[in-house]
Order: C-alpha cells, then sequence, then structure tokens
C-alpha cells in the first residue's frame, strides 16, 4: 500500500469519527461513499459491512468523550438499544439480497427526508430534564426497532436516524440525543458488522485503519459538538441536517 492510499484511508477514517463525535451520526452516511468512491472499494457490500463495523468501534471512542461530560441519557439508551439489535439483525439479512448500487440510491433518498425533518425542527431546544420514562417507553421501542431495522437494511450505524427519533419520542436537547445515540450506533453497527462477516463482506485492513483516524477524529468531534451547544442547540442541528443534504446529493448525482 502506497502512502498516498494509507492517508486517504486514515483521513477517512478521521472524518468519519470527526461526525460521529459531532453529530452522534453521520459515521456511515459518510463512510460507505468515502470508500466506494475515494478509497476505492469497488464491492458496495464490503463497504457496507466494513463501515459498519468501523463505525461501531468509533462511536465507542465517541461515547467515552460524552460519557465523561455527562450528556448520555443511559436509562433511555438501555431501552432503545435492545429493541433496535433486533431490527438490525433483520434489516441487515434483507439488505444483502438488494442489489449495492441501488441499495446505495436509496439510501441517499432517505437521507434527504431526513434532512429535511431536522431542518424543520431546528429551532425546537428539547427539554433538558427528559428522561424514559413508562409514558414514552412504548414510543422508544417502536423507534428503536424501526431504526434498526433501517440501520441493518442499509448498513449504517444509524446515528443520523437515531438522533431525531430520540429527540422525537423524548423530546431530549439534542445534545443528549447526540450521546445518548451512540450506545445504540455502537450496538447496531456490532451487530450489522457481524452479520455481513459471516458473509465475508468485510476488509479488516481498511476496518483497522479507519478506526484509528476514526478515534482521533471522535475525540475533536465531541469537543466541537459541545461547543456548538453551549451557543445553540439550532446550529448544531443546522450543521447536521447540511451534512445530510451535501452527501446524499453527491451520492444521487453518482448513482445517475
Amino acid at each position: 500500500m502506497d502512502i498516498a492510499q494509507l492517508a486517504l484511508e486514515l483521513g477517512s477514517g478521521g472524518l468519519v469519527g470527526f461526525t460521529l463525535g459531532l453529530i452522534g451520526g453521520g459515521g456511515s452516511i459518510l463512510a460507505v461513499p468515502l470508500m466506494v468512491y475515494v478509497v476505492g472499494v469497488r464491492n458496495p457490500h464490503v463497504a457496507i459491512g466494513t463501515s459498519a463495523f468501523a463505525v461501531a468501534v468509533n462511536a465507542l471512542a465517541g461515547l467515552a468523550s460524552h460519557a465523561r461530560g455527562h450528556t448520555v441519557k443511559w436509562r433511555c439508551a438501555g431501552i432503545f438499544a435492545p429493541a433496535g439489535i433486533l431490527g438490525a439483525l433483520l434489516g441487515a439479512h434483507l439488505g444483502k439480497a438488494v442489489d449495492g448500487q441501488k441499495l446505495l440510491f436509496c439510501f441517499a433518498l432517505l437521507m434527504l427526508a431526513v434532512g429535511a425533518l431536522m431542518i424543520r425542527g431546528r429551532h425546537d431546544e428539547g427539554i433538558p430534564g427528559a428522561a424514559c420514562n413508562r409514558e414514552n417507553a412504548g414510543k422508544v421501542v417502536l423507534y428503536g426497532a424501526g431504526t434498526g431495522l433501517l440501520s441493518g437494511f442499509f448498513g449504517i450505524g444509524g446515528g443520523f436516524l437515531i438522533v431525531p427519533a430520540l429527540i422525537a419520542a423524548t423530546c431530549m436537547p439534542i445534545l443528549n440525543a447526540v450521546g445518548t445515540s451512540l450506545v445504540a450506533v455502537s450496538a447496531f453497527g456490532v451487530s450489522t458488522a457481524a452479520s455481513y462477516a459471516l458473509s465475508g463482506y468485510i476488509d479488516w485492513q481498511l476496518a483497522f485503519l479507519f478506526v484509528i483516524g476514526g478515534v482521533i477524529g471522535s475525540l475533536l468531534g465531541t469537543r466541537v459538538a459541545c461547543g456548538m451547544c453551549t451557543r445553540s442547540g439550532g446550529t448544531l442541528k443546522t450543521f447536521f441536517a447540511g451534512v445530510i443534504f451535501v452527501v446524499a446529493g453527491y451520492m444521487i448525482w453518482r448513482s445517475i
């Protein structure tokens, strides 16, 4: 492997980790197209499987940083994640039966819809003391299962779906949703990666380099997220949506 290729893989991993620490998602939104269009992975299923593993490990690094900042709602994570794991396992099984290029195109369309929802609710700061309780537990389980299904189907960590889902289910502020989402992102990623690994769809050398770059990026992203939310939660939501729109547009353009 030459130095330029090594730099591309480490740099791509760093960008993935940064977005995970910053917005709790976007890891696979970036990882899959980066692996396909920048690194040069020819098989979309290998890109999906490898990104799922790398994103799961990088999410754990980001989670450690958010936990130190006390932004994680552990009870909500404990309800959301198990429901999502079941959905992710089913989604991964279904996703492998779909043509890889069609999967990437559908993935981009889903991203556009989620980005629009985030822009629409960007001025909603959430309820600082929001938590999971008997009243909203059923909704949290439902959102968790549905998000996990989509996460496994598209081979993504799911953070860009989990953050809006947690906000919708509990009305928590986005910084808490970002921190809490990383528990589910890690769990979903491991579940999806395990399914793809059994089918031989993971490039372990590439995954290792993405993890190294991602751990460094996730630590920086967490610090930036805390700074943005100190000023306004709407700023972070707008940035979140902007990342989604840019990458989705590029993926649709490449697909067409």
